[in-house]
């Protein structure tokens, strides 16, 4: 199963779509593929087109989301007292305890962003 994050949601379904490619590879590899609510969260802060947020409601509709729930916000937190640096990370940190719940690799284009958080794994 692979978690997608903002940054890949975002190169994937808006603009020149570049990483459009790459999510469509995990799909034809036969992959799960899906997003989180606070994923969901930072995606409709951003100004969308009619045909990007159809594009997202298409392949990630809203009835699949995962959910940002009690085991994850436990867990968030958990990760947060264990890192170095949490502090103005809180979404990412979101975003990486729904993937671990869910034992899901999260493909991002910020994998700075996520190379602390432990026992993460990110998709390549």
């Amino acid at each position: 199963m692979i978690h997608v994050d903002t940054s890949a949601l975002i190169a994937a379904l808006t603009g020149a779509r570049t990483a459009a490619f790459v999510l469509r590879g995990f799909i034809s590899d036969g992959l799960r593929v899906g997003i989180c609510t606070p994923v969901l969260y930072e995606w409709h802060r951003g100004p969308r087109s009619p045909q990007e947020l159809a594009s997202r409601q298409t392949l990630f509709p809203d009835h699949a989301v995962f959910p940002f729930g009690l085991d994850e916000a436990v867990l968030a937190a958990d990760l947060y007292r264990q890192m170095a640096r949490p502090r103005r990370r809180e979404i990412d940190i979101a975003i990486a305890a729904c993937a671990l719940t869910n034992s899901a690799a999260l493909w991002t284009l910020n994998p700075k962003d996520f190379a602390d958080i432990p026992g993460l794994t990110l998709a390549t």
